[in-house]
């Protein structure tokens, strides 16, 4: 496994090879960014996992000064799964100069995520924009715990005709059921068993509309009671079609629940797919 951190050396080593999957990541990496590793080595590919924490997705009063830098971790992690190269840019490699150009998201970006964390979509799509023009690969694997972050990407992909096709894995849970996340390190003792009950409110609510329950504005008022009950500031628990993210309506089929919320100083994200029959 190599580790390359300039753009020049990784565009002249891919130069070479003619099946190559990304996986973006930010680092201090878990078991699920590890699964999206062994997936793209599953599809026989060239494999390049990015490690960068990029400031531009970042809001103001983020968590990017704190957010944990486990280079070396990562790399010995990454070579367990065979990771072919580890590009790990600082900041000027990325940005030699203040970037001027950023991309627009889509209206999709608007909602939800977007509501709450003003600017993370643009700077978010501007670096993956940059890393798919960089790496040039032929696939890139994104969890679906970033839901609406994946289908912001899918949009950019398609509008600009990226030839690269944006290949989706499933969210990886620990036991209890809570979303493997870089940020749970954030979480206290209590905290870490109290986090769980976001999944569970999904779950609940999963369970409710398979079982006929139509009134989503019902379950998601009463999810947001629950958790609030229980020392959570929800930011929002939304039914939405997985298409779009647009409100589903009587015939909706394929749908996906998504909760943001506070759990001390830890923001957790989570979202339960739903296929109706």
């Amino acid at each position: 496994m190599q580790i390359i951190h300039s753009i020049a050396e990784l565009r002249q080593r891919l130069s070479a090879e003619s099946n190559v999957t990304v996986v973006p990541t930010m680092g201090n990496l878990h078991e699920g960014h590890l699964s999206l590793a062994q997936r793209a080595k599953a599809r026989g590919s060239y494999v390049v996992v990015s490690i960068f924490v990029n400031h531009l997705q970042f809001e103001p009063g983020g968590d990017f000064d704190r957010y944990p830098r486990t280079l070396n971790d990562d790399c010995a992690k990454l070579k367990t799964v065979g990771v072919d190269i580890v590009f790990a840019p600082d900041d000027q490699e990325m940005y030699p100069e203040p970037q001027q150009v950023i991309v627009q998201p889509p209206p999709l970006a608007e909602m939800l995520e977007g509501e709450y964390r003003p600017g993370h979509f643009a700077g978010m799509l501007t670096v993956v924009l940059k890393l798919l023009n960089i790496v040039q690969p032929d696939a890139a694997i994104f969890g679906k715990k970033d839901y609406q972050q994946l289908a912001v990407i899918r949009e950019m992909v398609q509008q600009v005709n990226l030839p690269v096709e944006i290949i989706a894995a499933d969210t990886v849970r620990a036991a209890d059921g809570l979303a493997l996340s870089s940020r749970n390190g954030y979480l206290s003792e209590a905290e870490r068993t109290e986090a769980v009950r976001l999944n569970q409110q999904l779950r609940v609510i999963k369970t409710a509309i398979e079982s006929g329950q139509r009134d989503y504005a019902s379950l998601e008022d009463i999810a947001i009671s629950e958790l609030t009950e229980h020392g959570w500031k929800v930011n929002y628990i939304a039914v939405r079609e997985q298409r779009g993210l647009s409100l589903p309506h009587s015939a909706s089929t394929k749908l996906v629940v998504l909760a943001a919320a506070w759990l001390g100083k830890t923001r957790l994200i989570d979202n339960l797919e739903i296929a109706l029959t």
